[in-house]
C-alpha cells in the first residue's frame, strides 16, 4: 500500500468518524425533541470532538452538493404570494442596511478594545457577513485568517444555537415535526423529482456564473423558487436528503474548530458571546421596532435580520412555520451589501482605525 493511499485512507476515516458522531448527535437530538436535530446535534457533537481533539475531519468536498439540496429546499418555499409581498418588504431591507451599520459601529470596537485584535481582523470578525467571504476578504486585507474563522464560526454557532432553542423551549413556539422538512422520497411523483433535480443541477451552474453570494446555495434557491412561483413543482425535497443535508452541514460548522487549541477556541467563544449579543440586542430592538410600526412578527424579523448563516436562518423559518422568502431574501441582501461594501469602507476608515499592535491573548508570554 503507498502512502498516498494511506493518507487517503486516514482522511477518510476521520470523515468517517465526523460523520458518525453526526449522526448520533441526530439522534440524540431528535430523542430530546430538539429543533433541527440534524443540523444541531452534529454541529455539537462535532464541536466537542474538536475541542477534545478527536480525530475528526470535515466532509467539505461534500459541502457544495448538500448545499445544493438546502437551497432547493428553500427555494421550494417561495410562492406566488411573494410577488404580492416584495413591494412591502422594501422599507424592512432599507433598515437592514441601518441595522448592519450599527451591529458593526458596536461590535468591531469590541473586538479591538476587548479581543486585542488588529484592525483588519477586527474589522472583518465584527461585519455580519458570510464565514467564506469575511475570512477570504479579511486575509486580503492583511486580517488573520484564523481568528476571523474562528469568530464567524462562533457566531453561527451561538446565534443557530441560541434562536432554535428560544424559539423552541423560551418563546414556546411550535415548530412542527421537526424532522417533517421536506416530504418522504416515496411520494413524491417522478416528474416532479425530475423537476427538483433539475433546479439543483441548473442552480449548481447557473450561481457561480452570475456571481451570486453564496452560489451553490442561492443559485438553485432561485431556480427552484421561479419553478415552485411558477407550479411547476408543489413539493420540496425528499426528506431523507434534507435531513442528510443538515447531518453534514452540522458536521462541517463542528469541524470548524479543528486545529485550534482549547485556550483559542475557549477564548473566540467568550469573546463571540459577546459579540453575539451585542448584535442579537441590535436585533431584538429592530424586530420589535417592526412589531410596533409595521406588524410585522418580531420572531420573524429576528430570524431574518439575526447574524447566523443564510441557509441555517431560513431552515429554523422553515421550521416554524416563517415565511421562508421574507428570511432568506433578507439575509441574500445582507450577504451582498457586506460582500461589496466591507472592503470599500474598510478602505475608507483603515487610517481612523489604525492603531498599533496589542498583545495577542492566543500567545503564550515568556515574561
Amino acid at each position: 500500500m503507498t502512502k498516498t493511499s494511506t493518507q487517503a485512507g486516514g482522511r477518510l476515516a476521520r470523515i468517517a468518524l465526523a460523520l458518525t458522531l453526526g449522526a448520533c448527535g441526530g439522534v440524540v437530538f431528535n430523542w430530546l425533541g430538539m429543533p433541527l436535530p440534524w443540523m444541531l446535534g452534529a454541529l455539537v457533537f462535532n464541536t466537542i470532538a474538536a475541542i477534545a481533539g478527536a480525530p475528526v475531519r470535515a466532509p467539505t468536498a461534500a459541502r457544495n452538493y448538500v448545499v445544493v439540496v438546502i437551497g432547493v429546499m428553500l427555494g421550494s418555499g417561495f410562492t406566488s404570494d411573494i410577488l404580492a409581498h416584495v413591494g412591502g418588504w422594501v422599507l424592512s431591507l432599507m433598515f437592514l442596511t441601518a441595522y448592519m451599520f450599527i451591529a458593526g459601529l458596536l461590535v468591531v470596537p469590541y473586538y479591538i478594545r476587548l479581543g486585542k485584535f488588529d484592525t483588519a481582523s477586527a474589522y472583518f470578525s465584527g461585519m455580519p457577513g458570510g464565514l467564506n467571504e469575511m475570512i477570504s476578504i479579511g486575509g486580503d486585507m492583511g486580517g488573520d485568517e484564523r481568528k476571523i474563522a474562528l469568530a464567524h464560526a462562533s457566531r453561527i454557532l451561538i446565534t443557530v444555537s441560541l434562536l432554535a432553542l428560544w424559539f423552541r423551549f423560551i418563546a414556546g413556539l411550535e415548530v412542527g415535526d421537526r424532522n417533517a422538512i421536506g416530504v418522504p422520497f416515496t411520494v413524491i411523483p417522478p416528474v416532479e423529482l425530475l423537476v427538483l433535480a433539475g433546479c439543483g443541477v441548473l442552480g449548481f451552474f447557473i450561481g457561480p456564473r452570475l456571481r451570486l453570494p453564496a452560489p451553490m446555495l442561492v443559485g438553485p434557491m432561485l431556480i427552484s423558487a421561479v419553478a415552485h412561483i411558477a407550479g411547476l413543482s408543489t413539493t420540496p425535497p425528499p426528506q431523507e436528503l434534507v435531513m442528510l443535508a443538515q447531518l453534514v452541514l452540522g458536521t462541517i460548522m463542528g469541524c470548524r474548530f479543528i486545529g485550534s487549541t482549547a485556550r483559542q477556541i475557549g477564548h473566540a467563544i467568550l469573546l463571540s458571546i459577546g459579540a453575539t449579543i451585542i448584535t442579537l440586542a441590535v436585533t431584538l430592538v429592530f424586530a420589535i421596532f417592526f412589531h410596533q410600526l409595521f406588524g410585522q412578527t418580531t420572531e420573524q424579523v429576528l430570524l431574518a435580520f439575526a447574524p447566523g448563516g443564510l441557509a441555517e436562518m431560513s431552515l429554523i423559518a422553515l421550521a416554524m412555520g416563517a415565511e421562508v422568502d421574507y428570511v432568506a431574501l433578507h439575509h441574500i441582501v445582507r450577504i451582498t451589501i457586506i460582500v461589496v461594501m466591507a472592503p470599500l469602507v474598510f478602505r475608507l476608515l483603515r487610517p481612523w482605525l489604525a492603531q498599533p499592535p496589542r498583545p495577542d491573548p492566543d500567545q503564550d508570554s515568556s515574561r
